[in-house]
């Protein structure tokens, strides 16, 4: 294996100091994470050798865990950038707010994967096959970017660009996402298909979110749809239809025909896990999926 040359920053100040001088010095360190999805974008290349270093954050505790925080009067979910995916999935603070992101961080690789990779990670290699950006476009999210000169949010897809693309600039760390807090009647899913049950890239990914209002209707929704496309996407029509609906509407809608435009944001291409014909099949089914079992649930509370 070629050398390469890491930094190992201890405290999130000194990540951030060590990106602002590389910026200056026009040699900018390369963020690294959990490190599980690191060779296989190099294959091919000149391997881990380069003359940018690796800047490994991996003993920043402080970019760890999750909490409830306060900002502009709203109530977040704050989940630090190298919280893992066996947190999410297993973790203590599994909730209700986020149950499709548990089952999404249930089925990232095998348990190995799920102890080591991180949800910053996930979001900063920005494939189209991440399983972490449909439930979060689902849920709202947004992301806290760090850098010397202080830090800024952004809404999750203003974030993910496009293939290995996002809106994080050459000094800045992702530092968090949020997530906002939920009514208690929120409920939501995480749908995944590939050639396997576990242990597989994602061919189609549906997220699906049900806000219940206190006379048991819909006060919001929201369907977000990965591995369709260059970067996973929302499903306007959905958000647009379904409030107002008790859970015998929300079957009915999620059984009838739907307009074109209903999946119109959708773009499947061909490739080894399928064609864009099978991936507009699947997608539509796992949404019907998912929707009929929001609108089962929603029967029961």
């Amino acid at each position: 294996m070629a050398k390469m040359d890491l930094i190992r920053p201890r405290s999130f100040a000194d990540a951030l100091a060590c990106l602002a001088r590389g910026a200056s010095e026009g040699r900018v360190p390369v963020p690294l994470a959990g490190a599980t999805d690191l060779y296989p974008p190099l294959a091919g290349s000149a391997g881990l050798s380069g003359s940018a270093p690796w800047l490994d954050l991996s003993d920043i505790d402080e970019l760890r865990g999750i909490s409830r925080v306060a900002h502009e009067g709203q109530s977040f979910w704050r989940v630090g950038a190298l919280t893992r995916w066996s947190d999410l999935a297993r973790g203590p603070h599994r909730h209700a707010d986020w149950r499709a992101l548990s089952e999404a961080a249930a089925e990232v690789g095998g348990r190995q994967i799920q102890n080591r990779a991180t949800l910053g990670g996930n979001l900063c290699h920005a494939s189209p096959a991440a399983d972490g950006v449909p439930p979060l476009l689902a849920l709202n999210a947004q992301v806290v970017l760090s850098s010397v000169s202080g830090s800024r949010r952004l809404p999750l897809e203003s974030f993910v660009l496009g293939p290995r693309r996002t809106a994080r600039r050459a000094d800045e760390l992702l530092e968090a996402v949020l997530l906002p807090v939920a009514s208690a009647r929120r409920d939501s899913r995480f749908l995944k298909l590939g050639h396997r049950r576990y242990l597989v890239i994602s061919a189609v990914m549906v997220a699906a979110r049900a806000d219940w209002g206190d006379d048991d209707r819909l006060t919001e929704a929201a369907l977000a749809v990965g591995a369709c496309g260059p970067t996973a996407v929302r499903l306007p029509w959905f958000a647009d239809v379904l409030p107002g609906c008790r859970a015998a509407e929300l079957q009915a809608v999620a059984m009838r025909p739907w307009p074109v435009d209903a999946l119109a944001p959708l773009a499947p291409i061909d490739d080894l896990r399928g064609s864009a014909s099978w991936r507009r099949q699947a997608a539509e089914a796992l949404t019907r999926r998912a929707l009929l079992s929001l609108a089962a649930n929603g029967a029961r509370t």
